[in-house]
């Protein structure tokens, strides 16, 4: 595997932000949800101003703005590019040690503060295809934080060289980086105004060459169970055990159906991931997804008429069932102007890699954004096994994602 301008760079960024705590929190109204976000936050600044970017800001919202001055005096669209720098919830992401594995041999990978954890090209087919390749993971008891920390350093890079090599041609680019992509609250009401782009992209995807213009419709649900308390040695005729609702709820819904473990391809799915709470009052949280609106709408009726019924059994419960949309599907905006999925797939043929696209099972702030207007597909950066400690990305994955976006900024600078 020939190596690039990039490598080294990408690989010393993907490090340094990967061992900053960046985890976001659901529970938290503050934004960002987490103080630790702006350590990372903080330091991109710092970093774009030393680059040479215009008018770099972190906003009250906890984004942070750059500009990259355009190098022709055509007009041309003005074209975003954003990553998110918060991790995941799901899986412990204190103490990540990045661990790069040079010139990939093909074997297992055993990590090492977790032998059990086994990177495997029998469990991970995309792993298969990188022999030669430099791949970093985290040590086996974090996530590796490669979503999205490896979408910022691949738009830093971009930045950098960008900045570095005024002679190529490209229109005025803006950068962005969010807070709280995590749990659904990357783009605040406020960042399109203050982005100010015609089309943008995130740096958020997988698989080699993927382009993703097609997400879930996704909205979350809250069910909240008050039962009845009493103490348990006089509970007989009395009590009303919230947990034992709660299971009810969770048993009554599909099992072998409608569940992320048995879903696939344009499979929905309603999934329970909380449980909190005692015998007095508990409180479940699921999240509802599908591709389509009308079959995202009925799976909220279902976990609602659930609900109904076992409040029907047990009347001196109250069980209530909030449901609160989070994002839509970018296909239903992108479909009518498929001018920036057109242009991100030449950019990646001229740059030698042939694009691909599939309806990605989750979403991205581009979904939001795309939503509010501003038309954002998904670009990818090699990053693999999200969200838990197997994780890992190629260094040259995002060396070739790199070039992609450099490509794609000058062919937006021939576009009026």
């Amino acid at each position: 595997m020939s190596r690039t301008q990039f490598d080294q760079e990408l690989e010393e960024r993907l490090i340094r932000y990967c061992r900053i705590d960046t985890q976001s929190d659901e529970k938290s109204t503050t934004s960002p949800s987490t103080a630790r976000q702006l350590d990372l936050l903080n330091l991109l600044v710092e970093e774009l101003k030393e680059i040479g970017a215009q008018e770099v800001r972190l906003t009250d919202y906890g984004a942070v703005l750059a500009t990259i001055p355009a190098t022709i005096s055509r007009r041309a669209p003005v074209i975003g590019f954003l990553a998110h720098v918060d991790t995941a919830p799901a899986f412990n992401a204190t103490g990540v040690k990045p661990l790069v594995h040079r010139n990939y041999d093909g074997g297992e990978i055993v990590l090492p503060d977790d032998p059990t954890q086994v990177l495997s090209p029998k469990q991970s087919p995309y792993l298969a295809n990188k022999i030669g390749e430099d791949i970093v993971t985290a040590s086996g008891t974090t996530l590796l934080g490669a979503d999205d920390k490896a979408g910022v350093a691949i738009l830093m890079t971009m930045a950098r060289h960008l900045l570095a090599h005024p002679e190529i041609p490209h229109g005025k680019l803006r950068i962005a980086f969010t807070p709280d992509e995590e749990i659904g609250r990357g783009v605040h009401p406020n960042l399109p105004a203050d982005l100010g782009v015609q089309f943008a992209y995130t740096l958020d995807g997988g698989d080699l060459g993927e382009i993703v213009y097609e997400t879930f419709s996704a909205d979350k649900a809250t069910v909240r169970i008050q039962g009845v308390s009493t103490h348990p040695g006089q509970a007989k005729g009395k009590l009303v055990n919230a947990l034992h609702l709660a299971a009810k709820i969770i048993d009554t819904l599909p099992h072998v159906t409608l569940t992320p473990e048995t879903t696939e391809g344009r499979e929905g799915f309603i999934h329970v991931y909380a449980i909190s709470g005692t015998a007095a009052e508990v409180e479940l949280q699921f999240i509802l997804r599908d591709f389509e609106m009308d079959k995202l709408q009925a799976h909220g009726q279902l976990l609602q008429q659930v609900c109904e019924t076992i409040q029907a059994v047990e009347p001196r419960a109250r069980i209530t069932c909030t449901i609160t949309p989070q994002y839509r599907n970018m296909r239903y905006w992108l479909e009518n102007d498929m001018r920036p999925v057109e242009l991100a797939r030449k950019a990646c043929r001229e740059v030698g890699i042939e694009p691909f696209s599939v309806p990605t099972r989750g979403g991205t702030d581009g979904s939001r954004l795309t939503e509010m207007g501003v038309p954002t597909p998904n670009i990818f950066t090699g990053m693999q096994n999200i969200h838990g400690p197997l994780e890992y990305i190629s260094v040259q994955d995002m060396a070739r994602a790199t070039a992609v976006c450099i490509q794609l900024a000058q062919l937006w600078g021939r576009e009026e």
